[in-house]
C-alpha cells in the first residue's frame, strides 16, 4: 500500500460526512465541516436495517471457508468491535447531556441510536453466523472478552469511562467534555474503528468472504465517519474559543494515542505478521494519516 490514504473513502455517501480524513484538501488546512444540524439531516438519510441484511452466506463462509487459525486471527478485531461498540453505547450519554448548545444534543442523540444499532448488528451477526456458542447477548458479550487485550480496557474501562463518569457528576465541566470526546471520537472512533473497519472490511472483499458482514459493517462505517465529523467540529469550536480547550485535546492525545496504537495490535501479534494482507506499519501509517488530516482541520497541527 504505498499511501495510506483511505481509498474506499472515495465513496459518495462517506465523503458526505464531511469527516477531515476523507479530505485531501484537509492536508492544506482547507476543510470545509458540516454543522450539528446539517450532520443530523445526513443521519435522517443515513438510515439502515440489521434486520435487513442478508448473513446466510456469511455462515456458510466462517464454517466452511474460513480455517479454525484464520477464525482465532479474526476474533481480535471482530470483538473489539463488538465489545467497543457496547462500552461506548454506555458512556455516551452523559456526554449528551453536557453538550453546550441543543444543537449538539440533538445530533448526539442520534449517536445514541447508532451505536445501539452497531451493537445489535454484531450480536445478530455473531448469533446467525455461530461465530460463539453463547446464548444472548450478554453472554456473547462476556465470551469476547477472551479475545481482546489489556490496553483495550485500559483505553474503554479506565481513560474514557472515568471522563464520563466525572462529566455525569459535572456536565458543565467543559474541558472534561473536550478530552471525552477527543477519547471517543478522535482516538476511539477515528483512529480505531475506521482503521479496523477499513481493513477488515477490504480484506473479507479481496477474499470473497461474509458479504452480509460487509454490508452491515459498511454502515457502521459511515456511521463512524459522521460521528467523527461532529468531534471534529466540537474540537475546532473549542480550541477556537480557548487556549486551554486546545492544551486539554493535545494532553489528552498525548496520553491516550500510545495506548490506542497497541489496541491494533493483537496479543497474538510476532512482529513481520500480516494483518489482513498489511503490515502493522501500514496499519498504523493508515491511522495516523487521519487523525493528522483531523487534526488540521482542528487547527492543532501546522499546514505544509
Amino acid at each position: 500500500m504505498s499511501d495510506p490514504v483511505i481509498r474506499r473513502t472515495t465513496r459518495e455517501d462517506f465523503v458526505a460526512s464531511s469527516d477531515p480524513a476523507l479530505q485531501e484538501a484537509a492536508d492544506r488546512g482547507d476543510v470545509n465541516l458540516l454543522s450539528y444540524r446539517e450532520l443530523y439531516h445526513l443521519w435522517e438519510r443515513q438510515q439502515w436495517s440489521v434486520q435487513d441484511i442478508d448473513f446466510s452466506q456469511d455462515r456458510i463462509d466462517w464454517n466452511e471457508r474460513i480455517s479454525p487459525e484464520e477464525r482465532f486471527q479474526r476474533m481480535y478485531g471482530l470483538s473489539s468491535f463488538f465489545l467497543g461498540e457496547q462500552r461506548v453505547t454506555a458512556e455516551l450519554a452523559p456526554i449528551m447531556r453536557a453538550a453546550p448548545s441543543e444543537d449538539m444534543r440533538i445530533f448526539l442523540s442520534t449517536q445514541i441510536a447508532d451505536e445501539g444499532r452497531h451493537v445489535a448488528f454484531f450480536d445478530r451477526f455473531y448469533h446467525e453466523v455461530g461465530v460463539l456458542e453463547a446464548d444472548d447477548l450478554q453472554e456473547r458479550l462476556a465470551e469476547s472478552e477472551n479475545h481482546v487485550n489489556p490496553k483495550f480496557r485500559e483505553l474503554f474501562d479506565e481513560m474514557l469511562h472515568e471522563r464520563v463518569d466525572r462529566l455525569a457528576r459535572e456536565p458543565e465541566d467543559l474541558e472534561t467534555m473536550v478530552e471525552a470526546v477527543t477519547i471517543y471520537h478522535m482516538v476511539l472512533e477515528g483512529m480505531l474503528a475506521l482503521t479496523g473497519q477499513h481493513f477488515i472490511i477490504e480484506y473479507n472483499e479481496q477474499q470473497g468472504t461474509l458479504p452480509g458482514f460487509v454490508e452491515g459493517f459498511s454502515n457502521v462505517a459511515r456511521d463512524e465517519h459522521r460521528h467523527v465529523a461532529f468531534g471534529s467540529r466540537f474540537l475546532r469550536e473549542m480550541a477556537e474559543r480557548d487556549e486551554r480547550y486546545r492544551t486539554a485535546i493535545t494532553r489528552t492525545l498525548e496520553l491516550v494515542a500510545p495506548i490506542a496504537e497497541d489496541v491494533l495490535r493483537p496479543h497474538w501479534y510476532e512482529e513481520g505478521m500480516p494483518l489482513f494482507g498489511y503490515s502493522i506499519s501500514e496499519v498504523r501509517a493508515f491511522a495516523l494519516k487521519a487523525l493528522e488530516r483531523r487534526l488540521k482541520a482542528i487547527g492543532l497541527v501546522a499546514v505544509g
